[in-house]
């Protein structure tokens, strides 16, 4: 199991905070150690930064962070709350292991419906 908080990645500096929902995290604590630390790494990445490699948009209101370790690509969906001005958060809906080229449409879907659902709550 790696050691993170699921309602905060990054550190002071970053550009926005990331919050994992519950699917999201349960994905990364059922990885082993190593790749989801990659993963992590990727996300405080492109906290400082707009870095397609790391976090790219895929949709109007979905983004990725995209990891690729050992082979494999990882893929952490999301979505921006901007309601409160001084604190920018991204909150990462759930994750999956990308076997094609292109993000599957029943994934994007499954990231919007839990976007709907968030903002509703």
């Amino acid at each position: 199991m790696i050691n993170f908080n699921s309602e905060d990645a990054g550190f002071e500096n970053s550009n926005f905070k990331v919050v994992f929902l519950e699917e999201a995290f349960v994905f990364l604590n059922g990885l082993p150690v190593k790749h989801a630390e990659k993963i992590l790494q990727g996300i405080r990445k492109s906290q400082l930064g707009n870095d397609p490699v790391f976090f790219k948009k895929i949709d109007s209101d979905i983004w990725e962070f995209r990891t690729r370790y050992q082979g494999l690509q990882y893929r952490l969906l999301a979505f921006w709350d901007k309601r409160d001005m001084n604190n920018t958060l991204v909150i990462a809906t759930h994750g999956f292991i990308k076997k094609q080229s292109k993000v599957p449409d029943s994934q994007i879907k499954r990231a919007i419906a839990i976007r709907l659902f968030y903002f509703k709550n």
